[in-house]
C-alpha cells in the first residue's frame, strides 16, 4: 500500500508529492520547492514521517517541476530520472529563470529511465509516455492504488498547456485518449496543479475531450 502526499509550492503554485510505501521508503515526484522555506516543509513531513526518499522523478522539466532537484539531490543523494526527449527542456531552464525573474539551482545531471516501470520497494509503477504538453512527459500509474501522477497532462475539467516549446495540442489530446482513458474510470488523478480528479469525471465533463 502507498500513501501520497502533496504540498503546493513556488510562485507557480505547482504540486510536489512525496509518495511512500510501508516501510518508509519514498519517492520525491516533481520537487517545486523554491526557497529555503518550502525547502524545510518537505525535509520536515519527510523527518516527522520517518521517510527515506530513494527516488526522484520529474515528469517533465519545466520550470517549476524541477526548482527542487538541486536541493533533493544534495540532501538525499538522489539524481532525477527523466524521460530522455525531457533533457532539452532542463537545459533550458536557467533561461527560462531569467527570463521569469525568479531565482534556479541548477538542476544536476539527470538519469534516464531504465524501463517501462520503476519500483518503490515492493510497489510498482508503470511509466507512461504522455507527451504533448512537454516531448518527453510521463505519467506514473500504480494500479493496485488505482492512482496515477500525471504531472501537467490532465487537469480536472481542463488539461496541459500547448503553447510551450515542445508542446502540441493533437499530441497532448492523442496521449490522454490512448494512455490515460484507458485506465479505469475510478482511477485518482494527481495533477501537476490544482485538485485530484477522477478519469471517469474527466471522461464525462472535461470540455477538451468531449
Amino acid at each position: 500500500m502507498i500513501k501520497i502526499k502533496s504540498f503546493v509550492f513556488n510562485p507557480f503554485q505547482e504540486n510536489t508529492y512525496v509518495v511512500s510505501e510501508q516501510n518508509g521508503k519514498c519517492m520525491i515526484v516533481d520537487p517545486g520547492m523554491y526557497d529555503h522555506a518550502e525547502r524545510q516543509i518537505l525535509k520536515t513531513y519527510l523527518e516527522a514521517e520517518k521517510l527515506r526518499p530513494v527516488i526522484l522523478v520529474n515528469t517533465h522539466c519545466h520550470i517549476d517541476h524541477v526548482f527542487g532537484n538541486e536541493f533533493i539531490s544534495r540532501e538525499y543523494g538522489l539524481t532525477p530520472k527523466i524521460h530522455p526527449k525531457e533533457s532539452v527542456v532542463l537545459q533550458s531552464v536557467p533561461a527560462v529563470a531569467s527570463m521569469y525573474g525568479v531565482s534556479y539551482s541548477p538542476s544536476p545531471e539527470p538519469e534516464f529511465f531504465g524501463g517501462d516501470h520503476l519500483l518503490l520497494g515492493e510497489e510498482r509503477f508503470d511509466i507512461l509516455f504522455v507527451p504533448g504538453h512537454a516531448p518527453g512527459h510521463v505519467a506514473l500509474y500504480h494500479a493496485e492504488s488505482g492512482t496515477v501522477l500525471a504531472g501537467d497532462v490532465l487537469f480536472r475539467e481542463s488539461i496541459g498547456r500547448t503553447d510551450l516549446p515542445g508542446g502540441d495540442m493533437a499530441t497532448l489530446l492523442e496521449s490522454i485518449r490512448k494512455e490515460l482513458f484507458t485506465l479505469p474510470d475510478d482511477t485518482t488523478v494527481y495533477a501537476g496543479h490544482m485538485e485530484p480528479t477522477t478519469i471517469g469525471h474527466e471522461k464525462r465533463y472535461n470540455p477538451f475531450l468531449k
